[in-house]
């Protein structure tokens, strides 16, 4: 029984390998790479008649360490796991076009400078008529906070 289990070890290490690199490419979370970087070396430890526990023993140490010190720097140098947040942080300050009215209690549409029609609502909760220009104040999710302008007919009243 000893001897099959000696034969058969180095196959179960190229199992754990195969299963750990599959299982990376669904999730693409950096986890089991480790496991499967640690089973190389025991694929050819187990050739050696090296005793089951010992190999499971390195095995674990092998992925704890790879996973705690080599990780951090692999996901900094990959910049996983960090969505761009592309440019809507440039639209703070951009003045826009009110499309439709916006109210206190009610959601309006604003135009960018680039076409695209946004969900708004007032910063302040004032009145903000159609065709009105507004500044964006702030981006909240998918909706662009918004202060009109002041006009000159506004500053003589």
């Amino acid at each position: 029984m000893i001897d099959f289990i000696t034969t058969v070890m180095p196959w179960v290490w190229v199992g754990v390998l195969v299963v750990s690199i599959i299982m990376e490419a669904l999730t693409l979370g950096l986890i089991t790479i480790w496991a499967a970087i640690a089973s190389v070396p025991l694929i050819f430890l187990a050739r050696t008649g090296m005793p089951l526990k010992w190999q499971i023993l390195i095995f674990v140490f092998l992925t704890t360490a790879l996973a705690i010190f080599t990780r951090p720097f692999v996901v900094k140098f990959l910049k996983t796991g960090k969505q761009s947040e592309g440019n809507i942080n440039s639209l703070d300050g951009q003045t826009v076009l009110c499309v439709a009215p916006i109210s206190e209690f009610k959601f309006g549409e604003v135009k960018t400078k680039n076409g695209i029609v946004w969900t708004a609502k007032s910063d302040d909760g004032t009145e903000i008529p159609s065709d009105a220009i507004c500044t964006v104040s702030r981006v909240e999710g998918n909706t662009l906070v918004v202060k009109q302008n002041k006009t000159q007919g506004d500053s003589e009243k």
